[in-house]
């Protein structure tokens, strides 16, 4: 869960990689390190933000037209300024960066010791870079020959890049389980954790493999497996725009990226329903849509938001489609040796396409046999890669740690993904889909409705800014919507929050309920109204503090709750859409109320590619 960044080719590199690591922020902000190679490999790392690694280095020299850079996200050793990237060998020679973790790193360590090495910092990265010394001490083979003999005794993960003060013309790439790309420029090659710091150089790119090794030089760009076969790669032309990495005149990415949703959702419709026929294309998946008649169940996998996107269809695929769905921890999958046959579909989401978990969950179940479909943000991301078929969501880059347009187009794709499902299996008639493609094509323009309540919601978050503990309740589709509440307010405001089935309240949090504990309530007008009524009445007979989200023009909650916020009507299925909208602007302001770093919460990083 860092963020890389290398170059090398004619301009200086220094500045390229300080860019790089201020849009990799958000992978990782404990500390920050640099290498450069100007005749001598001089390093200049500390711990903080990428600001404090500037003004440390400040004054120095940071010529050069090779160099890497750093910014980490601490697992092994906690941030500190030796603890930063990179680290170096024993000798001096070799330096390394590294996102990742090496899981044998204790028992290397060990017998490094009694070898004579020592070590200056807490990591298992230090480790790595040690082993490649010693192997090329003891065999005299060329650095590249030690990295891949190094790579084939750690287990874990790893995306490394390494400079040899002795070849300074040379930097090495590999990757196993976390990601890498390489932009390809004329005579310069650039390497990033994801493809925001090359984009404003070179829109080719090549994503490594795992398992990968790249030499790289001014010249030329080789690619190896670690057992040595030479690989062509295949070199993408990127879709990223410069502009969609920058704030465009909000105060944060977050809110930035929440009043992207109109155009987010649009975009991961686009081309893919027509309503007036009552018909959904989605060409990711569609040569797999004829399983869908003998299969046994669809098992949803993910983690933190996409959990809760996943929840979302369980509902609408269980509805529309009738097809049996479990929704999985990819956290927990692997390790409860799951049953899993050929007969069953697994849906794995993820924003980043790079989530260690899900990918690990994602082999076992394609060892068992299962088909798995894959919905992702990210193109040319590991998971896509790793599943037979699946939908991108295209809802652009999403800077903000805390996660919000990835949600609602996480959904969107899920909701098509039930309506494809429920037209191949019969289940739903066509005058039905016709009647909910019509509405679904209406919620982007709904969503803007939603964005105008954002000064009442300021208004009501500056009530709360000082709470300790909030309570979200929700029935039905509205439950995951409630989880995603809690997520985002513990997530950026640090205020203690859980989200609760609303029926469920009384097994237990009810006892939590007094005048000093607000409780947002999911209360639009669908199935389960009535029943929501009676769990506010609930609350309100303790003295709980109610916000509550109701359908436009609602009478019976606004009679009872503290505060209300409209969102317009729509059908049931698409009600996690729209008053998802309203709680991230909630969260939002409450954290910044309380003086919060929003797009950097802290002990977060976005991708999480370490298990």
């Amino acid at each position: 869960m860092c963020g890389i960044v290398g170059y090398i080719g004619y301009r200086e590199a220094w500045p390229i990689i300080i860019k790089g690591l201020r849009r990799l922020e958000y992978r990782g902000y404990d500390s920050a390190g640099v290498a450069l190679m100007n005749g001598s490999l001089n390093t200049y790392k500390k711990v903080g933000k990428v600001n404090d690694l500037e003004n440390f280095a400040s004054g120095e020299n940071l010529s050069g037209t090779m160099g890497m850079g750093h910014t980490r996200w601490a697992t092994h050793g906690i941030p500190s300024d030796r603890n930063s990237h990179p680290h170096k060998s024993g000798d001096g020679r070799l330096t390394i960066i590294h996102n990742g973790i090496i899981e044998n790193y204790a028992s290397i360590k060990e017998a490094l010791t009694l070898r004579g090495h020592s070590f200056s910092s807490d990591t298992d990265t230090e480790v790595l870079i040690h082993l490649i010394e010693d192997i090329q001490a003891q065999t005299h083979l060329k650095l590249e020959e030690a990295v891949r003999i190094a790579l084939h005794e750690v287990v874990g993960a790893y995306a490394i890049v390494i400079m040899d003060k002795d070849n300074p013309d040379q930097l090495i790439a590999a990757r196993k389980g976390s990601p890498m790309v390489i932009g390809v420029g004329q005579k310069e090659y650039f390497i990033a954790s994801d493809a925001s710091p090359i984009v404003e150089y070179t829109k080719k790119v090549i994503y490594l493999n795992d398992g990968e090794i790249a030499f790289i030089t001014r010249d030329q760009l080789v690619v190896k497996t670690i057992d040595n076969i030479v690989q062509t790669p295949y070199i993408q032309e990127l879709e990223l725009k410069l502009e969609m990495l920058e704030k465009g005149g909000y105060d944060h990415f977050m809110l930035k990226e929440i009043y992207e949703q109109p155009r987010s959702v649009k975009d991961c419709m686009r081309g893919r329903i027509y309503s007036n026929e009552g018909r959904v294309h989605l060409g990711g998946i569609d040569e797999y849509l004829e399983k869908l008649k003998n299969i046994d169940r669809i098992v949803i996998i993910a983690c933190g938001t996409s959990w809760h996107a996943g929840l979302v269809g369980e509902y609408l695929i269980e509805e529309y489609a009738r097809i049996p769905v479990e929704v999985e921890y990819a956290s927990e999958f692997r390790y409860r040796n799951p049953i899993i046959s050929e007969k069953d579909i697994v849906i794995a989401i993820s924003q980043s396409g790079e989530t260690a978990d899900t990918m690990a969950a994602i082999q076992l179940a394609k060892e068992k046999g299962a088909t798995i479909f894959g919905i992702c943000n990210v193109v040319g991301a590991s998971i896509p890669r790793l599943t037979h078929a699946g939908v991108y969501t295209h809802a652009g880059p999403e800077i903000g740690v805390a996660s919000t347009k990835a949600f609602t187009a996480q959904v969107t794709a899920l909701t098509l993904m039930a309506f494809s499902m429920a037209q191949q299996r019969g289940t739903i008639t066509q005058s039905k889909l016709v009647q909910l493609l019509t509405q679904l094509d209406q919620i982007p323009t709904l969503i803007e409705k939603c964005l105008e309540s954002n000064e009442s919601i300021k208004a009501i978050a500056a009530k709360f800014k000082d709470s300790r503990n909030c309570l979200f309740l929700g029935r039905g589709s509205g439950f995951p919507v409630a989880l995603e509440g809690a997520l985002k307010l513990k997530e950026i405001s640090y205020i203690h929050a859980e989200g609760y089935p609303a029926a469920e309240m009384k097994h237990g949090p009810i006892a939590l309920i007094d005048e000093e504990m607000p409780v947002v309530v999911i209360a639009t007008q669908n199935s389960s109204y009535e029943k929501v009524i009676s769990n506010i009445q609930e609350v309100k007979a303790r003295k709980g503090i109610v916000i509550a989200i109701v359908t436009e023009g609602d009478v019976d909650v606004k009679k009872m709750a503290d505060y209300i916020i409209e969102i317009p009507d729509t059908d049931e299925a698409f009600l996690p859409l729209l008053a998802t909208i309203p709680l991230q602007l909630l969260s939002y302001h409450i954290a910044v109320l309380r003086g919060c770093n929003v797009d950097q919460p802290r002990n977060l990083a976005k991708s999480v590619t370490v298990e």
